[in-house]
């Protein structure tokens, strides 16, 4: 029986990974910090400490640039030569930053948020930064940088509940990066509670505790959830996490149902062909 839940999991964190390839749940690209703070970073997992790692500003502006068009890159170095002379180093951060999030990556992008958010010290450029470090976290493979976005994007939300520690927004980014990566998921999962009780629509908080529900093998939990969030709002990874569930407990039908409707919603090719291979496995089973 436990040989069972464990390869449960191990389908179900497949799954989760492969969506997140796909496309949705916080979104694509990334990497981490300023050119004078380059140092190591912590060994691949958790967190290691509540202090964000640096990372080098240069070299992930540089792994980024060898994921787009050579124009781009181009405009983007005549913007960072601009930014390295800039007298407003805020306004000049905030160009770049857009545009490294035009081409999709997160990880430059979320540093110069940073920087702007250093400035600025306001809610909204914390609750940016902290989400375009989420971002970057989620989309990176990398086991080594992963725990330094997830502490920056910690850092960030941090510094938004210091500024308004009633903020949903605030208390949600907080949440999501305890339970992902500080060894105190309870924690995490507690402030995330405390938003829904208070707001029982908040699509992200909801949709947190449902993946989290998932990962630890709670599987009537997760469909409780998403059922509940696909009420609120129908989205293709409500539905492929729903189904993901459904297929865990043996529930094939439910979760043909739930993985025609993600297909249906995302209109992803690789998604799609994924979706079209799993109903075929699924209708084998019968």
């Amino acid at each position: 029986m436990l040989n069972n839940i464990r390869s449960k999991q191990i389908i179900v964190i497949g799954a989760i990974l492969l969506l997140g390839a796909f496309l949705f749940t916080r979104d694509i690209k990334g990497l981490v910090k300023p050119k004078e703070q380059t140092a190591n970073v912590p060994a691949a997992g958790q967190m290691q400490s509540d202090i964000p790692q640096p990372i080098s500003l240069e070299e992930v502006s540089a792994s980024g640039k060898t994921l787009i068009s050579p124009n781009f890159a181009a405009e983007i170095t005549s913007l960072e030569n601009a930014f390295k002379t800039a007298t407003d180093k805020a306004a000049a951060a905030k160009v770049l930053a857009q545009k490294w999030n035009d081409v999709e990556q997160s990880a430059p992008s979320a540093l110069y948020l940073e920087i702007v958010a250093n400035q600025e010290k306001t809610l909204n450029s914390w609750l940016i930064t902290g989400d375009r470090f989420l971002k970057a976290f989620d989309s990176s493979r990398d086991s080594i940088l992963q725990p330094a976005l997830l502490q920056r994007a910690n850092a960030a939300y941090t510094n938004a509940m210091n500024i308004d520690s009633a903020s949903a927004d605030a208390k949600t980014g907080l949440g999501i990066t305890i339970v992902d990566g500080m060894g105190m998921p309870m924690k995490g999962i507690a402030l995330l509670m405390d938003v829904v009780k208070k707001d029982p629509k908040n699509l992200k908080a909801n949709m947190s505790l449902g993946t989290f529900a998932i990962k630890s093998g709670q599987f009537d939990k997760a469909i409780t959830r998403f059922n509940n969030i696909i009420a609120i709002k129908p989205t293709p990874d409500a539905y492929f996490y729903l189904a993901t569930a459904y297929e865990s407990l043996g529930k094939n039908e439910d979760a043909i149902d739930a993985y025609l409707k993600s297909k249906k919603l995302a209109a992803n090719p690789k998604l799609s062909k994924f979706i079209d291979d799993k109903v075929l496995e699924l209708k084998s089973k019968k």
